[in-house]
C-alpha cells in the first residue's frame, strides 16, 4: 500500500499581515448565518492534517487539544505543531477568530482538535490516519465535548479496507467526515478522477470552484462529490504567524 499524501496545493501569495473577511467566507454567506447562530460554539472539529501553529494570533483559544501520530519531532505525541503550513491554513478557514484583524473562519467559535498525521514533507502512513480517526471517535474534552466533524484534506490512490471501516465507524458515531476531492482534475466534468478517502460514499466529498463560481480546472470530478466550495486563491492563516492565499480542494474543504 502506498503512502497517504497531502493533496497538492498551489501557493499564490504569503502575507505578513492582513485584515479582511476572505472572499470564500462571503461567497458561502457565512456572515449572514452568524446573525442567528452560535458561530460554531460548542462544536469540535478534528483536523487530520499536518498539524497547526497553535499560537497563531487568529487561532488564539481555538485549539482544545491535539496529538501527533507521525515520526516528526521524534514521534513526540504532544508536539502537533505544523511544520508545513497546510494544516494551519485549513484551521484558519474553519475557525479563525473574529477579532477585526487578520482573517475569520467559517465557524469562528468552534474548537479544534489537531491531529497531525502528515509530516513536514506532506506524507504519512495509512496507519497514522486510521489511528487518528479512531482517536477522534474516542476523544472526550475537559467538559465532556465530543468531535462532531472530521476534516481531511489528504488523499491516496488506494482503497484501503481498514481506512474505510474506521470512517464508517466515525459516521456511525454521528461524526460528519468531510474530505477533499483531490487536485488531479483535467478541467473536464465527464472524466472521473478518484482519490481516497474522498471517494468513499460515507464521506462528504468537496470539490473546488473559483470566485466566479466556475469549476476549478484542477478539481477532481466524480459521481461521489457531494458539493463544491471556494478553493481558488483562498486567504487564511499560515505558519510563522503569517497569512497565505492557497488554491486546492483542501481549501474548499
Amino acid at each position: 500500500m502506498s503512502e497517504m499524501k497531502l493533496i497538492p496545493y498551489r501557493t499564490e501569495q504569503v502575507l505578513e499581515t492582513t485584515s479582511e473577511v476572505p472572499k470564500g467566507i462571503q461567497m458561502i454567506e457565512a456572515e449572514d448565518l452568524w446573525v442567528d447562530s452560535d458561530r460554531g460554539k460548542g462544536s469540535v472539529v478534528a483536523i487530520i492534517d499536518t498539524g497547526c501553529q497553535t499560537n497563531h494570533p487568529d487561532l488564539n483559544g481555538r485549539v482544545i487539544d491535539g496529538r501527533n501520530f507521525t515520526s516528526d519531532y521524534e514521534s513526540d505525541p504532544d508536539n502537533y505543531q505544523d511544520n508545513n503550513g497546510h494544516g494551519t491554513h485549513v484551521a484558519g478557514t474553519i475557525a479563525a477568530v473574529e477579532n477585526g484583524e487578520g482573517v475569520v473562519g467559517v465557524a469562528p467559535e468552534a474548537k479544534l482538535l489537531i491531529l497531525k498525521v502528515l509530516t513536514g514533507s506532506g506524507s504519512g502512513e495509512y496507519k497514522w490516519i486510521i489511528d487518528a480517526i479512531d482517536y477522534a471517535i474516542k476523544w472526550t474534552g475537559p467538559d465532556g465535548e465530543k468531535v462532531r466533524v472530521i476534516s481531511m484534506s489528504l488523499g491516496g490512490p488506494d482503497d484501503a479496507e481498514e481506512l474505510h471501516q474506521v470512517i464508517k465507524k466515525a459516521v456511525d458515531n454521528d461524526i460528519s467526515v468531510v474530505c477533499a476531492a483531490g487536485n488531479e482534475g483535467d478541467g473536464r466534468e465527464n472524466t472521473p478522477e478518484l482519490g481516497y478517502p474522498g471517494a468513499y460514499n460515507e464521506v462528504i466529498q468537496v470539490g473546488a470552484i473559483d470566485h466566479q463560481r466556475a469549476l476549478a480546472d484542477f478539481t477532481n470530478t466524480n459521481d461521489q462529490i457531494d458539493l463544491v466550495a471556494p478553493g481558488v486563491d483562498v486567504l487564511s492563516t499560515y505558519i510563522d504567524g503569517k497569512y497565505a492565499r492557497l488554491s486546492g480542494t483542501s481549501m474548499a474543504t
